[in-house]
């Protein structure tokens, strides 16, 4: 039974784990806020365009009711709130993609124009074949 635990407690303590732990509260604190924007600012703007609430439709069989309206009203506001990720994933990564492009070409050292000839040690262009002056040829 001691080992069980020590290999759950080894198990819990990866780091992958926590990373999924900390992942599904903030996607939960994420949830929070797109069922916000979708049901609070873009179903009422919506509703003044086109009804959105189908869940009067009801479809009745031997006395069995079939609500295809409620479930047509579901996959409305699925496509929505899809609809509304896609974008704020896109917005996130545009805002990380030009961060990060900013921090590269802060960090990114000049490219060499010069180097060092290996026999007379003088600073000659980078390209070239023959040193100017000791006029050794140089190795590619």
């Amino acid at each position: 039974m001691k080992k069980f635990l020590k290999e759950f407690e080894t198990f819990i303590m990866r780091g992958n784990v926590i990373d999924m732990a900390v992942g599904v509260i903030v996607g939960a604190a994420f949830q929070a806020i797109v069922n916000s924007l979708v049901n609070d600012v873009i179903s009422p703007l919506l509703g003044l365009v086109a009804n959105m609430d189908l869940s009067y439709l009801v479809l009745t069989v031997n006395g069995v009711e079939i609500r295809y309206g409620a479930f047509i009203t579901s996959v409305i506001n699925f496509v929505i709130m899809a609809f509304v990720i896609f974008l704020l994933v896109k917005l996130i990564n545009k805002v990380s993609e030009l961060g990060f492009k900013k921090k590269n070409e802060e960090e990114a050292p000049a490219k060499p124009t010069t180097k060092i000839c290996p026999y007379c040690k003088s600073e000659i262009p980078i390209d070239a074949v023959k040193c100017c002056h000791c006029t050794s040829d140089l190795a590619e």
